[in-house]
């Protein structure tokens, strides 16, 4: 029998929205406030969802206190209080909008969980604004 577990996680970061090669003005046109030159921030809320098998010895799919050291790890230390655009190499000529910042996460727990679990996210920006990703 499959079944999901979940676990939050949250983290502050701050970017820039703007295309490299367009001019100032039609980065404004296109990412708004968004493009400014000296960044803006968020409180990035993440869900991280594990699909599998309950294990019949424990009870459980995986025990979220590892789960919980691999969010730490392979997000929450990585991206907490950082400028996407300046502090992360992956994000150097890849724009950091939400949805590429979804990817990147997705790929750092893939890379650290158990191919025997299927992973989705949903990645929060704002309150009103995320993002779902499975891969």
């Amino acid at each position: 029998m499959k079944i999901t577990i979940c676990r939050k996680a949250h983290f502050n970061a701050a970017h820039r929205l703007a295309n490299l090669n367009w001019s100032k003005q039609k980065n404004l046109k296109v990412f708004g406030k968004c493009s400014y030159d000296n960044y803006h921030g968020h409180n990035y809320e993440l869900i991280v969802k594990l699909k599998g098998d309950i294990d019949p010895e424990t009870g459980m799919v995986m025990d979220l206190s590892i789960l919980k050291k691999i969010i730490k790890k392979e997000v929450e230390d990585l991206l907490d209080h950082k400028n996407l655009n300046l502090d992360i190499p992956h994000f150097k000529n890849l724009i950091p909008s939400t949805e590429n910042l979804a990817v990147f996460i997705w790929n750092n727990l893939r890379r650290a969980i158990s191919d025997e679990y299927e992973i989705s996210i949903v990645l929060y920006e704002t309150p009103r604004n995320y993002i779902e990703y499975s891969g």
